[in-house]
């Protein structure tokens, strides 16, 4: 027997925090599918370094560009500023040891702060863009923003956006640039499991961090 919602919270779904139901759907915590977690640098106007540690996106493009779509991005944030006033930002991919440190990075956000430096990442020199990429990251994507795309007009007191990113240089550590490599396992892509939900009591306050488990070899490619 399945279980079916629909676009309409449920009444047994208890708000944890407020406006939990605001900045995300109910049906994100109902559908529990893992993102990969990363963190965006950009740079504020004072010229601080900004870190954000963010999830919800994906990767895709053919023969005219790769691109990265970043929903989630609220209009009052830091990082939606900073790429809006830049056009720059760097999608830096770290491993679960590093969970901690980019956390830090979300308290430790005030006008005059390096964030890098609060949660103990190295900056280095982007090669594209003027933003720094971390050096802790196995790979780093410098993008430049190609659109801005609002998901909703005017509901809540801040609304959220999806930034669409053209990449126009990567740079990856050797262990993870062979293929099926180290950044399929413990210490690669971070997934978060952003707090699902037991769809008949409602119940799902945990979240969970995970890491990718190779299967099955695709000799077709």
């Amino acid at each position: 027997m399945k279980i079916n919602l629909t676009a309409t919270r449920p009444a047994h779904f208890p708000e944890y925090w407020p406006g939990q139901y605001d900045l995300f759907s109910h049906l994100e915590f109902a559908c529990g599918i893992p993102h990969v977690l990363f963190v965006i640098t950009t740079l504020k106007e004072n010229g601080q370094p900004n870190a954000c540690f963010h999830a919800w996106s994906s990767f895709s493009g053919d023969s005219g560009g790769y691109y990265a779509f970043m929903p989630g991005l609220s209009h009052g944030s830091h990082t939606y500023k900073n790429i809006l006033r830049t056009g720059e930002f760097v999608i830096n991919f770290i491993g679960p040891a590093y969970f901690d440190a980019a956390s830090a990075t979300i308290a430790e956000n005030g006008d005059d702060m390096d964030e890098i430096a609060a949660g103990g990442f190295t900056a280095e020199p982007s090669v594209s863009v003027s933003c720094p990429r971390l050096k802790e990251a196995f790979l780093s994507l410098e993008c430049r923003l190609e659109e801005d795309v609002a998901l909703r007009a005017s509901q809540g007191s801040n609304p959220s956006t999806i930034i669409v990113g053209r990449v126009v240089h990567i740079a990856a550590e050797e262990d993870y640039a062979r293929g099926l490599d180290e950044k399929y396992g413990d210490s690669g892509f971070m997934m978060n499991l952003h707090a699902p939900k037991d769809l008949q009591t409602g119940e799902g306050k945990p979240s969970a961090v995970a890491v990718c488990k190779i299967v099955r070899i695709n000799e077709a490619g």
